[in-house]
């Protein structure tokens, strides 16, 4: 019992990066041992088939078995290597402190692909990496660190993705950091979301006579415990925070992409998943090919040369811009510059918050989901355009905290406004001093008429 505990512990009531239909085969499969009972999945519609093909055991690399065995051989190398290219797994569901590298009952560990990238990165003998990916995800923890390291480790080595059919959400953060994206044809990419799930087992505890009394110090101490339902503001809060871990897959994402796939065109795909050709017109991969073909490729390349990539330029993590249009599963068409000119501003500087904190989640008026969405976007929108004008707010932060968009117009207005009365002071400053000399000029001035009499 006490490790299904721990297994429900990292299940429940936290955010993931994984595909919804792999969460409720996890359900399906371990819920009832977890729970004792059958579980009902409220709030969630999904084809069977869809959850039936989650189930299935991830796969070994497809490009050489020499992991396992160079690690029983106590081998110097923690990756398989194919030709100068170190092929790092990521397969399964992703975990974080796993503390083993390569593949463990079906969950691959942050950890361990960390350990292998560092130990390519410092091999003279490995030309380039394949990350050999067939994930529906897993924990956010740990994801986003491992995405800024693989995205690092570009700037050393070429770095391909080969999607061995799926990267989804936590394995498409992995994936989207690689040169170049290559996928097969019926191969699914995307589900750029963050899902939670919450179980109320407070009916079955009823129906066998069972009441659980919860002792606690601190009003949030025992939010979103299982054994009571739901409670709407907490359900809120939950969404919000949700919501900013979105926009940290979104920047990573962009980050990784470049202009390939911006933050606008990330946001707009609404954690869609996208397969095949619909994948590349999306700017979510680069090529449809036979994942062995196309690893042959990468690792034909004349020795002394990196093998072909493309890169998207670097870019921030501060945004940009979100979307304001309808759900299409499709990205939108990048936003047209504006065709006003824009005021000119003193160097870009961070807004000074001095708001006092949100209110506890207790305290605050209910909001379903897509108010909490849509008041999410307009608040990113505003920094966007903030941005544009040279004052820096950052959005996950602003929604983290429940600034509401009214606040944050008023906030950079003020910034601006303050702005323009500086310029104000330091354009007419010189103006002053011509028209006055100083003491010191003044009195040196009448030396010298003084000296030529």
């Amino acid at each position: 019992m006490m490790h299904h505990a721990q297994i429900a512990q990292r299940a429940f009531n936290t955010p993931l990066m994984v595909d919804p239909a792999k969460a409720l085969a996890f359900l399906s499969g371990l819920g009832p041992r977890i729970t004792g009972q059958e579980i009902r999945f409220a709030g969630v519609d999904l084809p069977a088939d869809d959850v039936e093909h989650a189930t299935r055991p991830a796969r070994a690399s497809l490009f050489g078995d020499e992991l396992a065995q160079r690690h029983q051989r106590n081998g110097t190398q923690p990756f398989a290597m194919v030709d100068g290219i170190a092929v790092i797994g990521i397969a399964g569901t992703l975990v974080h402190r796993g503390a083993w590298i390569g593949q463990s009952s079906g969950l691959t560990s942050y950890e361990g692909i960390a350990a292998q990238l560092q130990a390519a990165l410092a091999d003279p003998s490995v030309r380039g990496i394949a990350l050999d990916i067939d994930s529906f995800g897993g924990e956010v923890a740990g994801a986003f660190d491992l995405a800024d390291r693989i995205r690092a480790a570009r700037a050393q080595k070429p770095v391909h993705a080969f999607v061995a059919e799926h990267a989804l959400s936590a394995g498409y953060v992995l994936a989207s950091q690689a040169d170049r994206i290559i996928l097969p044809r019926t191969g699914a990419v995307g589900s750029i979301g963050v899902v939670a799930l919450h179980t109320d087992m407070s009916g079955a505890l009823d129906q066998k006579g069972i009441a659980v009394t919860l002792i606690h110090a601190g009003a949030h101490k025992v939010d979103a415990n299982p054994y009571q339902p739901l409670p709407e503001a907490v359900h809120d809060q939950m969404q919000r925070e949700l919501e900013v871990v979105r926009f940290l897959f979104v920047e990573t994402v962009a980050a990784g992409r470049g202009d390939r796939l911006t933050q606008t065109a990330a946001l707009a795909t609404e954690a869609a998943v996208f397969r095949g050709a619909d994948a590349i017109a999306a700017g979510l991969a680069d090529e449809i090919a036979d994942p062995v073909t196309a690893f042959h490729a990468f690792a034909a390349a004349p020795r002394g040369t990196p093998p072909p990539s493309r890169k998207g330029p670097e870019m921030t993590t501060k945004p940009t811009a979100t979307p304001n249009a309808p759900d299409t599963g499709k990205p939108p068409a990048e936003a047209a510059a504006p065709t006003t000119p824009e005021p000119p501003v003193a160097d870009a500087a961070p807004v000074t918050d001095t708001a006092a904190p949100a209110a506890p989640a207790g305290d605050a008026t209910p909001m379903d989901a897509g108010a909490i969405r849509a008041e999410a976007a307009e608040v990113a929108q505003i920094c966007a355009q903030a941005a544009r004008l040279g004052v820096t707010i950052d959005a996950a932060d602003a929604v983290a905290r429940g600034l509401k968009p009214e606040a944050l117009r008023a906030r950079v207005l003020a910034d601006l406004a303050a702005r323009s009365d500086a310029a104000g002071i330091v354009a007419t400053a010189p103006a002053a001093a011509a028209a006055r000399d100083s003491p010191i000029i003044a009195a040196a001035k009448k030396a010298a008429s003084d000296a030529n009499r």
